[in-house]
């Protein structure tokens, strides 16, 4: 009998209302629609280059959305150009490059050893054509 009073007791006060958790409860409903991950890109949106855009929210903040296989990325606009890993390896940092005829070969270290590749002079990219500029400007006799 104590038992099913004490059980009876703890449900009146769990059931009671409490005006401030319903406040409470306002207050967290209106930070996750805030914090709601967007789905689509807003049509206040502008794009800036494929698949970037520049956004503006209700606050104010400035930020940059592209869409991904998971949702929309969204990071901070500070204004810092964005450098992303395909620029960097494109940027050929600490590759070497040899030249051998009519094909250039490039070595880069890698994380599971040295990654090594061979192309032919006229079906270079852009970021092979700049280390190999690179290195010819640094094998080159210099003149006063």
């Amino acid at each position: 009998m104590k038992l099913l009073i004490a059980l009876c007791f703890t449900a009146a006060l769990f059931a009671a209302d409490d005006p401030k958790s319903k406040k409470d409860d306002a207050t967290k409903a209106k930070t996750e629609a805030a914090e709601k991950p967007l789905t689509e890109i807003p049509a206040s949106a502008v794009e800036f280059e494929p698949g970037s855009y520049h956004y503006t929210d209700a606050k104010g903040k400035k930020w940059i959305l592209r869409p991904t296989p998971f949702g929309i990325a969204k990071i901070e606009d500070t204004g810092v150009p964005l450098r992303n890993k395909r620029d960097e390896i494109h940027g050929m940092d600490g590759v070497k490059v040899t030249e051998d005829g009519d094909s250039v070969k490039f070595e880069r270290p890698g994380p599971f050893g040295i990654y090594k590749w061979e192309k032919k002079k006229t079906d270079l990219d852009a970021g092979e054509k700049a280390a190999w500029e690179r290195e010819k400007a640094k094998t080159a006799p210099k003149q006063d």
